[in-house]
């Protein structure tokens, strides 16, 4: 199901202005030199991956076919470009029946990539795909950098849960991609309820600071928070001493404690410490949840911390340092000509400072070794080497502008853990290191 047909306030009636201007100047002169409805292919790829990262994660696929369905030029938005004059009257005519009716190819959602990997080709008119380029990188270029970090937080994890906060770190919508972004590379839940109602991702949360400042008396907040939530509730125990909220928080809901939550302090410290004290008290069937600025690496030096669940806000909605994957979005063929059987011709732009790019539709496939390891991220044009025609990674996506591959989000989220695994062991060290596999053009 199209998530836009719900109708929900996260939703713009359009995608259609989510775009530079140069692409609508770039229309009308292709619509006035004849070159418009020439068959082009245009294709996404970084030509690097961020410092220190092994590889990348494919996510956003689901929301840039959404983007697609609902690129439509409304009277509203139409009205918008005529009053800024920012196309002719004969564009706005072609724009007013626009209606993607293209081809679009890509690695599907949660799929690893490296550099020079074509995530997605998009084909079809130069007028009809040249206008999709900015929402389309704009989704993937923040996806993707979510759901890398998310990555590698949840091989830090080691299996542990972790609980997606970020929201009131970014702006409101980015929040709900950035929630979908983490589920795909392995987070089990949101704090964020717009999330959950929009791509039914897992929703946890139960009381911060404030709720125990309220209460004359710490124990009086967990004693109204038990009486609401019941005795498997996660009470917040760092807002006065740890020690003696744990004593409480035991007294007060029993060995059914579901969990306390630490957020401050020194955390492998106090997690030891809390871990021994509820076991003392018999609640040792009682979680430990850790939040408090978390990344990867804190993350990993919790790895012998006798914590259950992690938390992680800031660090994860902005890429963990890497908010974007610098994805780029580049024409590298086109028809000679107008003609429905004009022959495609190789492009690609020549620049120094490592912006050259490789023309040409190209297929993707990844080999293994005997092992069934990857050892190669192999591309190339024209035919499929018979070896690797079983490994070849692009799937239709849109056909004919129709969809044709939409999907559960747990589908992708369970294929980036099957794709992850299929990686060298380097690939989920956190040290610096250069992409895990190499990338070869044939």
């Amino acid at each position: 199901m199209n998530t836009a047909d719900l109708g929900l306030p996260v939703d713009v009636p359009s995608t259609a202005l989510f775009t530079d201007q140069y692409e609508f100047t770039m229309l009308q002169a292709a619509l006035k030199a004849g070159t418009a409805e020439r068959h082009c292919v245009f294709e996404v790829f970084t030509r690097r991956l961020p410092e220190g990262r092994r590889y990348g994660v494919v996510a956003g696929t689901g929301r840039v076919l959404d983007a697609v369905e609902n690129f439509r030029f409304e009277a509203g938005v139409l009205g918008f470009l005529r009053e800024r004059r920012i196309v002719d009257e004969t564009t706005l005519k072609w724009l007013a029946d626009y209606r993607f009716s293209g081809d679009i190819w890509g690695y599907p959602e949660g799929e690893v990539y490296f550099p020079g990997s074509p995530i997605i080709r998009v084909e079809g008119s130069f007028a009809e795909c040249v206008l999709l380029e900015t929402v389309i990188l704009s989704i993937l270029n923040h996806d993707s950098a979510i759901a890398a970090a998310a990555s590698r937080m949840s091989t830090a994890a080691g299996g542990r849960r972790l609980i997606e906060m970020g929201a009131r770190r970014t702006h409101e919508l980015s929040a709900v991609a950035a929630a979908r972004a983490a589920y795909v590379g392995g987070f089990d839940s949101t704090s964020d309820l717009a999330a959950g109602f929009r791509y039914a991702i897992p929703t946890v949360g139960t009381s911060a600071h404030a709720f125990t400042l309220l209460h004359d008396s710490e124990r009086g907040a967990f004693q109204a928070q038990v009486a609401s939530l019941g005795r498997g509730t996660t009470l917040l125990v760092d807002t006065y001493d740890v020690a003696e909220a744990v004593r409480t928080a035991v007294d007060i809901a029993g060995p059914e404690l579901g969990a306390v939550r630490i957020d401050s302090g020194d955390l492998l410290l106090v997690a030891h410490r809390v871990r021994q004290q509820l076991d003392e008290l018999g609640a040792v069937d009682t979680k430990i949840v850790v939040t408090s600025d978390l990344d990867e690496y804190a993350i990993a030096s919790l790895a012998a911390a006798p914590v259950d669940a992690y938390g992680v806000g800031t660090q994860l909605v902005t890429g963990s340092g890497h908010p974007t994957c610098s994805m780029v979005y580049k024409l590298v063929a086109r028809a000679q000509s107008a003609g429905p059987a004009a022959p495609l011709q190789a492009v690609a732009k020549k620049s120094l400072g490592g912006k050259l790019s490789v023309g040409g539709r190209k297929w993707a496939a990844r080999r293994l070794d005997v092992d069934g390891v990857a050892e190669a991220e192999v591309i190339g044009v024209g035919e499929v080497p018979a070896e690797l025609a079983e490994r070849q990674l692009l799937v239709e996506l849109v056909k004919g502008g129709e969809v044709v591959a939409r999907e559960p989000l747990d589908a992708a989220r369970e294929r980036h853990i099957a794709a992850r695994a299929k990686l060298p062991l380097s690939a989920v060290q956190l040290s610096r290191g250069e992409q895990v596999i190499p990338t070869e053009y044939v």
